[in-house]
């Protein structure tokens, strides 16, 4: 077991696209001018959007609907939607105030499609298969998230504090992220393979350099995180990053192994649950929790939980799937 731990963990830490991410985060901390133009990361977040997106739809048309897709997607959106209470119970007994505890719970409720293409990059490395209606379970896991955010904040004393009204849920639904992955996905089920075939040079042979293009703005980001975000967090707020991973991996592994999904799946699936998202949902908090501190989830969810994932999170979690789903 630590045998393959290590092993895991070594292929991964000199991966390209971790060596990409750990360039744009020592650049950052060093006060380095390198940086990527906002136009072209926007492009390169829609890209990986649609690719993984239509990727997965061209696979589910390949194998059809099944029991184990309706199971898995119904364990996602119970992982996305219970998480949240449980990271808003922790960050409560942390010592931070509620308000930014229910916008700091969201985010860890909900996703990261990047570390989501992460994952399903260093499985492809191993040889090891997964099934391509994960995107749909990543997709469900969105949104959930940012609605048990907003009732936490609506209790006791943040009653009242957040938005819920039509615009605002419409905003979730039609968030660009959701749309960009649910509408690739649905465009790879219509064409199947055929249309898997036709992209494949753009969608697939193309996608690893984009990868390594895009973690390294992200760790561009994260640096800039870290130099400027933690000041507003404790010991225990911070340590809060790096536990809540493993809370999240172990419901998500409890869910695939009762589910029965195979080791690549297994993988995927605790690996959602243990990311935390810095896009969709602190769009969302921004709109329906002005009071809370951005600086403080951004910290915590791209400054710590994702480098955490990529370099030691990821590996482990593998591993941990492969035992599960013997």
């Amino acid at each position: 077991m630590e045998d393959t731990l290590l092993a895991l963990a070594a292929q991964n830490l000199v991966s390209p696209s971790v060596l990409f991410f750990g360039m744009g985060l020592g650049a950052s901390l060093g006060r380095s001018d390198l940086s990527v133009p906002e136009a072209i990361a926007r492009f390169l977040s829609l890209y990986l959007l649609i690719s993984i997106g239509f990727r997965g739809g061209a696979e589910v048309a390949h194998q059809g609907l099944t029991p184990a897709l309706a199971l898995t997607i119904l364990a996602g959106v119970v992982l996305s939607a219970g998480l949240p209470f449980i990271a808003y119970a922790f960050l409560r007994g942390a010592g931070l105030d509620h308000i930014n505890a229910a916008a700091v719970a969201g985010h860890y409720g909900s996703i990261s499609a990047v570390t989501f293409v992460a994952v399903t990059g260093a499985l492809t490395q191993l040889a090891l298969p997964y099934d391509g209606y994960m995107i749909a379970v990543a997709a469900a896991m969105e949104t959930p998230a940012i609605f048990s955010a907003l009732m936490i904040a609506r209790s006791r004393e943040g009653r009242g504090s957040g938005d819920m009204s039509g615009d605002f849920l419409r905003e979730i639904a039609l968030n660009g992220s959701i749309v960009a992955l649910l509408g690739a996905f649905a465009v790879g089920c219509i064409t199947g393979e055929r249309g898997m075939t036709s992209l494949k040079p753009f969608l697939l042979d193309a996608f690893p350099g984009f990868l390594c293009v895009f973690l390294l703005d992200m760790g561009l980001i994260a640096g800039r995180g870290l130099r400027d975000g933690w000041k507003s967090l404790s010991v225990p707020v911070a340590g809060f990053a790096w536990i809540m991973p493993f809370i999240g991996a172990a419901f998500a592994a409890l869910f695939a192994w009762l589910i029965g999904l195979s080791a690549g799946s297994t993988a995927v699936l605790m690996t959602l649950g243990a990311s935390a998202s810095y896009i969709a949902v602190p769009a969302a908090m921004r709109l329906a929790l002005p009071a809370a501190n951005p600086a403080i989830a951004l910290t915590l969810s791209l400054g710590l939980t994702f480098p955490f994932n990529l370099i030691v999170g990821i590996p482990l979690y593998i591993a941990a799937a492969q035992m599960i789903a013997r």
